[in-house]
């Protein structure tokens, strides 16, 4: 599947696509968008937040899920900051959710709402965001106690590349089980503070959680990788990402595996608008002749060549630039890339000899 190019009058580079008590943010991550109801700040206005103590300080601590404890995961798990946009109620998510789509470097979006009418608004901001060059994700998390199947009928509503939904939730200081709210703040976390897009979630580390709901099994696990959900898993007191995926799993009515490894939007997200961002700084001003043409051919080379030495894609082909045959003015170019694939198991077979 591939998104297509809304056509606008602006100049510009367009594209499509066919994966102690302060803590503060880390320096290499990128920023975590939330929008969660509070009624101590202003409804409505977005706060930059890098530390746990300024989350207190802005929306206040009532224990368990709040927007201070959310931001508190989404911080210790790597993200650089939040923007976070309190809203009065809980008919207040559109408009926050749209101030979010409207910013720019946002790489994932979450907000503390388990509803799945509210995950779709949700879902349809970040598709909308990211047509509009601003792209990004979303994690969601489930209700309490969620079965294996209703967590995969979950994910078939949500049902996009853009979607990350999290199982099981985490539990309070004292054991109760809780929803997944805090388990989606900290894969967010973890998400905006990976440097590699290709390098997949799986076996990441989560911090900030007393632990797990429940513990899946082998069979469960099986349901829900291919059912679009994310699973977690404690081992040890340690939790962590079984596996990385969108809740993508189909095009139309047809099963669609295309999309599922998150590490492959990733990517997209990483190769596109680098790309695009290099166009635009090189071709502000320039004309549309053959030897400009030339030149931007030979920076998205360039640039793929660099993607291809980090290991984030594994070759590209047919780069093409030529002028469109009906707008004398938009220069056209094509290509084709191959995403690198995480490691997801290895496979031992053994001659033993007696």
């Amino acid at each position: 599947m591939s998104t297509s190019i809304t056509t606008h009058e602006r100049p510009g580079v367009y594209s499509s696509y066919g994966a102690s008590s302060l803590i503060r943010g880390s320096g290499g991550g990128k920023t975590v968008g939330l929008v969660a109801v509070n009624t101590q700040a202003d409804a409505g206005t977005i706060y930059t937040i890098t530390s746990y103590e300024d989350a207190v300080a802005a929306f206040g601590s009532a224990g368990g899920q709040d927007m201070a404890e959310l931001i508190r995961v989404i911080l210790l798990n790597g993200a650089s900051a939040v923007a976070a946009v309190p809203i009065g109620d809980s008919s207040g998510y559109d408009d926050g959710f749209a101030l979010l789509a409207a910013q720019e470097n946002i790489s994932v979006v979450v907000c503390d709402s388990t509803t799945t009418t509210v995950q779709q608004d949700l879902r349809d901001s970040v598709v909308s965001a990211s047509s509009a060059r601003r792209e990004r994700i979303a994690v969601v998390g489930a209700p309490a106690g969620e079965t294996v199947s209703n967590l995969t009928t979950q994910a078939k509503a949500l049902n996009s590349e853009r979607v990350v939904l999290v199982a099981p939730g985490g539990v309070s200081a004292e054991g109760a089980a809780l929803s997944g709210l805090t388990a989606a703040a900290a894969v967010a976390g973890a998400i905006a503070a990976q440097s590699d897009p290709a390098l997949p979630l799986n076996g990441a580390e989560l911090l900030g959680l007393s632990g797990l709901s429940q513990q899946y099994s082998d069979n469960d696990i099986d349901l829900l990788v291919g059912g679009g959900v994310t699973p977690l898993e404690g081992v040890g007191g340690v939790v962590s990402v079984v596996r990385g995926i969108t809740t993508r799993t189909l095009s139309g009515s047809s099963p669609d595996a295309t999309w599922r490894e998150l590490s492959t939007i990733l990517i997209v997200d990483d190769v596109i608008p680098s790309l695009r961002e290099s166009l635009r700084a090189k071709f502000r001003r320039a004309k549309n002749t053959q030897q400009s043409r030339g030149a931007i051919r030979a920076q998205v080379v360039l640039e793929l060549e660099n993607k291809r030495s980090r290991e984030i894609i594994t070759g590209y082909e047919n780069v093409t630039v030529s002028a469109d045959s009906e707008d004398p003015t938009v220069c056209l170019v094509e290509f084709s890339f191959t995403v690198a694939h995480g490691l997801n198991q290895i496979w031992l077979t053994a001659s033993i000899t007696v």
